[in-house]
C-alpha cells in the first residue's frame, strides 16, 4: 500500500542523493531553502520510496528534487506523489505549478499535464527544460 505524507526536509536527502546526485556526499543534499518549503514522501510497505520538495511563492508553486527510488519507478508512485502535491498547491491557492525538468523526464511530466515553456538550460552537465502546469 502506498501512502504520502509531509516529512522533515532531512528525510529527503538520502533519496535525493541516491537517485539524482549519486556522485555527491549526503551533506551536500541540503538546500538553503529547505526550511522554507514543504517536503513530501511516498511510503510503500513503510519504506520511503519517493520524495519531493515544494516551494510556494504567491500563486506560483515550484517543486524541486523529485526523486523516486529506482526499484519503484514505472509503478505509479511518481504519478501519485505528483498528484498529491498538485492538490496541495491548489489548496494553497496556487495557479501555476512548475519545475526544472531533466530532459530525460520530460515525457513523464507531459503525461501528467505539464507543458513546454521552451526555456532550456544546462546545469552541472545536466540538461533541463522549465515545464509548467496551470492549476
Amino acid at each position: 500500500m502506498l501512502y504520502i505524507e509531509q516529512i522533515r526536509p532531512e528525510l529527503t536527502w538520502r533519496l535525493r542523493q541516491s537517485v539524482l546526485y549519486s556522485a555527491k556526499k549526503l551533506y551536500q543534499m541540503e538546500m538553503d531553502e529547505d526550511n522554507n518549503g514543504y517536503h513530501f514522501g511516498a511510503f510503500q510497505d513503510n519504506k520511503l520510496v519517493a520524495v519531493v520538495s515544494l516551494f510556494l511563492n504567491g500563486e506560483d508553486c515550484q517543486f524541486r528534487k523529485f526523486a523516486v527510488n529506482n526499484s519503484t519507478q514505472h509503478q505509479g508512485v511518481g504519478s501519485a506523489l505528483l498528484q498529491h502535491i498538485t492538490n496541495f498547491a491548489i489548496d494553497e491557492s496556487a495557479t501555476r505549478l512548475w519545475c526544472n525538468a531533466r530532459t530525460t523526464a520530460i515525457g513523464f511530466y507531459l503525461k501528467q499535464g505539464f507543458n513546454h515553456t521552451g526555456k532550456l538550460f544546462t546545469k552541472n552537465g545536466v540538461n533541463y527544460e522549465i515545464l509548467e502546469k496551470k492549476l
